[in-house]
Parts: structure tokens; sequence; C-alpha cells
């Protein structure tokens, strides 16, 4: 899939991968109501992951690859269970919104580790000013999350320990997104996904399995609202959102992909404020306006970037119109 020839598949990918994972988070608390976290996040990947190649085999598409299958396993180990699963072990602590702005740190590390591009984000100096931006954004919205919240029924060694899960969330997704992409499997985007879900849903259901969440849990007892927030997880957010995820890390530089986890906790705030009924102070409001600044500015050198010919072009004018204004000279 050429970036060129489809370039409209670009915006729309960022736009599922801000928005849709932005209420991802949400609908990770609602499915919390009724499933413990790695049985959650396990029947979320492994249901996609099974719709997503039953399809695949049935237009003959071939999935017997050992080599394709280990590539696929680690990618998705790393960004689903780790990255994913963690998320949702620590929203049984932290609000939905607190979870977002916890692993918005992603841009910071994907720079920090894919050294093999340091020469191309340090040359545009947009980049990171406009992560910095961003993440001082992100302390602010904290800031005001944290003023306005009440959490005397969760002790506080464990909300900090779910803090520290979360970042470290960040970071396995950052690993395997970054393994992703330099180490493809050589088969189609699709079945790629598919390959990544099954695993990481299995792996998912081995850990849930250790931590002993099966004993005690029933689907006869899960509540309307977490078979809704588990049905949006599967469709939109384990297919849809991360098709466009993992397409876009093929065609743009992993950081500037990586900018959702910025805009992902407005969409959170907002879609709780809709749905949920949480409000959101003046602190929170300022917050989410830095944070977009700083995403603008990540952008800013692809927004206003020229081509080759029309710089080119804008050269010869300039010439044209030095030579045709000459300064007045009296006689």
């Amino acid at each position: 899939m050429s970036s060129s020839k489809n370039s409209w598949l670009v915006p729309v990918a960022f736009i599922n991968i801000y928005v849709i994972w932005g209420i991802t988070f949400l609908a990770i608390s609602f499915g919390l109501k009724g499933f413990p976290p790695f049985i959650l996040s396990g029947f979320r990947f492994l249901a996609a992951g099974l719709l997503m190649i039953g399809w695949l085999l049935a237009k003959g598409e071939k999935a017997n690859s050992l080599t394709n299958w280990k590539k696929n396993a680690i990618t998705g180990i790393l960004i689903l269970t780790g990255g994913t699963g963690l998320v949702a072990w620590g929203e049984q602590y932290v609000s939905a919104s607190e979870a977002a702005i916890a692993i918005a740190t992603g841009p910071f590390w994907f720079i920090a580790i894919d050294k093999k591009n340091w020469k191309y984000y340090f040359s545009d100096k947009f980049i990171p000013i406009g992560l910095i931006i961003g993440f001082v954004g992100l302390i602010l919205f904290l800031n005001g999350s944290v003023s306005s919240a009440h959490h005397t029924a969760v002790d506080g060694n464990l909300r900090i320990t779910a803090f520290i899960v979360l970042a470290l969330s960040s970071v396995a997704w950052v690993l395997g997104s970054l393994y992703s992409k330099k180490n493809p499997a050589s088969q189609s985007t699709f079945m790629n996904i598919a390959q990544q879900l099954i695993t990481a849903g299995v792996a998912s259901f081995i850990i849930a399995s250790f931590r002993q969440e099966w004993h005690g849990f029933s689907f006869s007892n899960v509540p309307a609202s977490a078979w809704a927030g588990v049905l949006f997880l599967v469709f939109f957010g384990s297919i849809v959102a991360y098709l466009s995820y993992i397409w876009l890390l093929s065609v743009k530089p992993a950081a500037l992909v990586s900018t959702h986890t910025y805009i992902n906790p407005i969409v959170t705030v907002l879609a709780g404020w809709m749905v949920a009924g949480q409000t959101i102070n003046g602190s929170q409001l300022y917050g989410l306006s830095v944070i977009l600044l700083g995403v603008l500015l990540t952008n800013v050198t692809k927004y206003f970037r020229l081509s080759k010919r029309s710089k080119v072009k804008i050269r010869r004018l300039k010439r044209l119109v030095n030579k045709s204004v000459r300064p007045y000279q009296p006689i």
C-alpha cells in the first residue's frame, strides 16, 4: 500500500488512532465493570484476531510461516499484551483520562530509543520543541485532573503503582512498535494484525491464569455496559484503530505516529464528559490547549513543506523580481 498513491488514507488513519483510541480508554473502564483486566484484554484481542484471520483464510491467504508468526508474536505481545493489557490493569486504580495521560510519554520514548532516526528528529527543530510543549501540557492537564479528583476509595500506594505500571506499558508499546517497523513480516498488513492479535490474546489469557482471574469469573455475571465496552474494543479499538496504527508505522516516522498519545487524553476527557458525566475544569482545558499546540508544532514542517520543484520555482521567481526591481537612481 503506497502512501503516495493513497495519501488520503494518512489523515483518515490518524483520525482513527486519535479519536478511537481516545474513546478506548473509556471503553476499557466500562469493560472492567464485568471483566478482570487480562481476561478483558485476552477476550478482545483473541476475538478480533480470530475474526480477521477467518476472513483472510476464507479469501485464500496463507498463515503457515513460522517466521512471520514469531515476528508478529513479539510485536503483539509487546504492543498489545504489554502495552494495552497493562493499561487495563492500571485502570482498576486510576481514571480513564489519567491512564491516557500517564502513557502519553510515548513520543519521548520513541525519540530516546529510535536512534536510527535521531538525525531526522533533531534536524527539524519543530519536532523536539513540539514534543516538549506537549509534555508541559500533559503536566498541566494531569495537575488539573488530580486536583479535581477524589480517590478516597483507592489506596494511595496502589495508585502510585498503577502510574508506574502505565509508564512501563508505554515503554513496552514503543519497543513493540519499533520492532514492528524494523522487522516487518512478509505478509499483508491484515494478516500481520490478525496474528499479532491472536498471540496477544493467548498471552493475556495465560497471564490471567497465573493471576487466578478465572476463579469466580462468570460470563453470565457480566453486565450489558461491560459487553458494550468489549464490543467497541474488539471492532474499533483492536481492528480499525490498530490496523491504522500499524499501517502508519510503515509510512510515517514513529515519533510522529506516536502523537496520538497527546490527542487521546483530550478525546478521553470529552467522551467521559458526554457519556459518563465527567466534568472538565479550567486547568484541564488549559492543559489541553497546550497539548494541541505541541502536536501542531511536531507536524508543522509536514503541513507546510514544499516540494523540490516548488522551491526551485520560488527561487527563480525571486531572482526575476530582484532583477526587475532596481533601486531608483536620480539623473
